[in-house]
Order: structure tokens, then C-alpha cells, then sequence
């Protein structure tokens, strides 16, 4: 039996079901293009890296007692004894009074502890120098384990790749990682108002734009969006369109349909799928009260309103975090960086609902300021317009010009 209509779903319980959804399945991938990536194992280093004693500036490896009270005005000499070739062992050994010329990156060689820099030296012919400052041991060296010690837990699964993660998983010597599958969302659109993109609407009609606002959305998130185009308003090619989704999809969303009318067909569609079960339907939320979220087949199947900025706003708070759950990502629960601003205007609100509100971010004289863009949710330029959303709580009236507030950016 459906649902009753608008017997709302606490939003921590979305969230709690969300979490119930499994991740997708794991593949290799060439780290060249992991980037963006969710990572499906652990790296561990096998290595101290850099994995010897390096220099860090041009100039001589020496010893640092050999420099001791050496200034401009009493210079230490020292015997040059060879040179340090890039990517070699050194094949010197520096001993008492002793230097060896060294590059940026060069190993240090045995009885070495530190690099005179180029600059505090003066060679007085092809064999020797004069230095005038001295250094401490470890002086502009790097460690062989400064960076990273051998056995070192650097990475969890999880954790989406960023190009510092991608170099250091390089530094490992892996250049194939398991990640998660990016994960296949199927987007229907229904209504028989709708028309695609490239065509002429007649009186009456609009072209169908959630499908290419979802699509591009299930992009930026990791997601892989594919389209099953619009869909009418009746039973038997909705279901045969969502069946279909479903079976070749790791999430199905579905946009309109899903608000009281009489041929609101996307929840009894939902409850006809094999094995599917009614989670949420109805949010304590504006925009987006009419949502849905139902499980079939161990998929979430999500029905977001028609409103394109309403479906923008749902998709933004639950259906993201949803898709980088099953996408592999760790942390990712909804939660998302918020940026401290001023509110420049009033906001009413009535208790009992979570408001989410389109804002503006505008910087004067080094201060946020979060400007309210409302508006009918069926405008997109609405969304065009804002940088983020605020929050207005369930038990608040609204919040006063001046508020301090934190505001979610559309970020991906």
C-alpha cells in the first residue's frame, strides 16, 4: 500500500538510509587518470622515501664540524675531493676538511652530515674553497625518511584522489590503483509537457531541462549519468522505462510526478519495481517537500520533484551525498563546507520545516555577505543566480538581517 502523502521523514533518517546503500564495485585504473578518483585499497609505504640522505640546495656536502666559526672575516678552507653526479651513489667519501660539490637533489655522500650553500663559499682555485658562515649537522639536507618512513599507513579506501594523493601513490612505484566503479545513475523524465531540448515547444509546453541539470550534476559528483529520456504520463511506459533503468543502473532518479495530482504516477511506479520498498515520501524541507526514496534491489530509486530548482536543491543536499556514498567515498555524509557570511536581508520561515535557501556570496571590505535570491522554484534562474544555500532550521521563525550564517556552496 503507498505511502501516505507527505507523512514526512525526519532528514537524519534520510541520511541513516542512505548509509544502508552498498558502494560499487572496485576495478584498476591506470593512475594516470585516477584523478578524481575514489580509492578501493590501502597504500602503505614499502620505502623510506626519499630513501637517502639528499641535498637541498647547490653548493658542497661537507661536514658540519669543519665550519665551526668560520665567518667572512675568518674563512675555513676546505679541499674540494670530487663532485656528486645527479641519480649516482657518490663514489667520495668526505673526510676532516674535505667538501664535495653537490646539486639541488643530489645524495649525500658518506662522512657528510650538511650542505654548504654556493652562496657562503668562494672557491680559491680547482681545489679549494673558502666558507664563510657555518652550518649545524643537517643542514639543508633531507633525511632518507624525512618524508614518509618505510611502513607508513598513508591512504585509506575511500579517500577521492587529488593530485597530491596521485604523487604519492607514484612515490610508491604503483602505477595501477583499484578504485571504485564510478557509479551508472538513470535519469527519467516524465511529464507530458515536455519536449527535448532541441525542439520547438508548442503552447503549452517546456523543453526538459532536469535531464541535462541532473546529468551534469551526477557528472561533477563522480556519477555516470544515463539518460532514458522523457517519459509520458502513464503507467505502463513509465514502469517499463524505470524497470529498465533499473536493472542497467546503480540509482535511478526520476523527476516529476512525485507532487499530489491525479496522475502522479512515479510512487505507484516505484511500488510496482520487484523487491522495491517506500523509505521517504515527503521531507520536512522547501524546496522539495514531494520527495521520494525508495529501495529496490538493494538500488536507491529517487523521485524529485519537476520544479527544476527544487530538483537542483534536493539533489544537491541528498541525492550527492547518496551517489558518493555508493560511490565509494568516505566522510562524504551530507555535510557539506560551509562559508561563514552575513545575511543582508530578513528571512521569514515557518517552524516545523527545514528551509533551504538560494544565496549569493558577495565580499565587501573583506567580509562575506550571503544575499538571498528567492523566487517561484520552477525558475532556474534562480539557481544561475546563487553561489550556495543556507539552512534554515525546523524550529525557527527565519533569521534577521545581520545573522550570521553558513552557507553550503554549489561545489563538486
Amino acid at each position: 500500500m503507498t505511502k501516505e502523502f507527505f507523512s514526512v521523514t525526519p532528514v537524519e533518517k534520510v541520511f541513516e538510509y542512505i548509509s544502508g546503500f552498498s558502494a560499487t564495485g572496485v576495478e584498476k585504473t591506470d593512475l594516470l587518470y585516477a584523478g578524481g578518483r575514489i580509492l578501493a585499497e590501502a597504500v602503505v609505504s614499502d620505502i623510506d622515501l626519499p630513501g637517502f640522505d639528499r641535498s637541498t640546495m647547490d653548493g658542497y656536502a661537507v661536514r658540519a664540524s669543519d665550519t665551526f666559526g668560520a665567518s667572512e672575516s675568518n674563512p675555513a678552507y676546505l679541499d674540494i675531493c670530487g663532485s656528486i653526479e645527479m641519480g649516482q651513489k657518490p663514489d667520495v667519501t668526505v673526510s676532516p676538511g674535505k667538501a664535495a660539490r653537490i646539486a639541488t637533489g643530489g645524495m649525500l655522500p658518506d662522512g657528510a652530515d650538511a650542505v654548504m650553500m654556493i652562496e657562503h663559499t668562494s672557491e680559491i682555485d680547482n681545489t679549494t674553497i673558502e666558507v664563510y658562515r657555518r652550518v649545524a649537522p643537517g643542514t639543508h639536507v633531507i633525511q632518507k625518511d624525512e618524508d614518509i618512513p618505510i611502513n607508513t599507513r598513508l591512504l585509506k579506501p575511500g579517500r577521492r584522489l587529488r593530485p597530491q594523493e596521485t604523487g604519492i601513490i607514484a612515490a610508491m612505484g604503483k602505477a595501477f590503483i583499484h578504485v571504485y566503479k564510478k557509479p551508472v545513475i538513470g535519469i527519467i523524465s516524465t511529464g507530458d509537457e515536455l519536449v527535448s531540448a532541441d525542439s520547438v515547444p508548442e503552447t503549452g509546453c517546456i523543453r526538459d531541462i532536469n535531464t541535462y541539470t541532473l546529468s551534469s550534476a551526477i557528472h561533477l559528483c563522480g556519477g555516470v549519468p544515463r539518460s532514458y529520456g522523457i517519459v509520458e504520463d502513464q503507467f505502463d511506459p513509465l514502469f517499463a522505462a524505470a524497470r529498465k533503468a533499473a536493472d542497467e543502473s546503480d540509482m535511478v532518479i526520476l523527476s516529476g510526478g512525485s507532487s499530489v495530482g491525479t496522475r502522479d504516477l512515479t510512487i505507484e511506479v516505484i511500488e510496482a519495481l520487484a523487491g522495491s520498498k517506500i523509505l521517504v515520501h515527503g521531507l520536512p524541507v522547501r524546496p522539495g517537500k514531494p520527495t521520494i526514496l525508495a529501495e529496490a534491489g538493494g538500488k536507491s530509486i529517487w523521485g524529485l520533484p519537476g520544479h527544476v530548482a527544487s530538483a537542483m536543491v534536493i539533489f544537491e543536499v541528498f541525492v550527492k551525498p547518496c551517489i558518493r556514498h555508493i560511490g565509494g567515498e568516505v566522510g562524504f555524509s551530507g555535510k557539506n563546507y560551509a562559508v561563514p557570511a552575513t545575511l543582508t536581508r530578513n528571512l521569514s520561515s515557518a517552524q516545523g520545516r527545514i528551509d533551504y535557501v538560494r544565496v549569493r556570496i558577495v565580499e565587501k571590505q573583506g567580509t562575506c555577505f550571503a544575499e538571498p535570491i528567492l523566487g517561484p522554484s520552477g525558475l532556474i534562474r534562480t539557481m544561475l543566480d546563487a553561489d550556495g544555500l543556507i539552512k534554515i532550521g525546523m524550529n525557527s521563525e527565519g533569521l534577521l538581517k545581520g545573522a550570521e550564517v553558513l552557507v553550503m556552496p554549489f561545489q563538486y
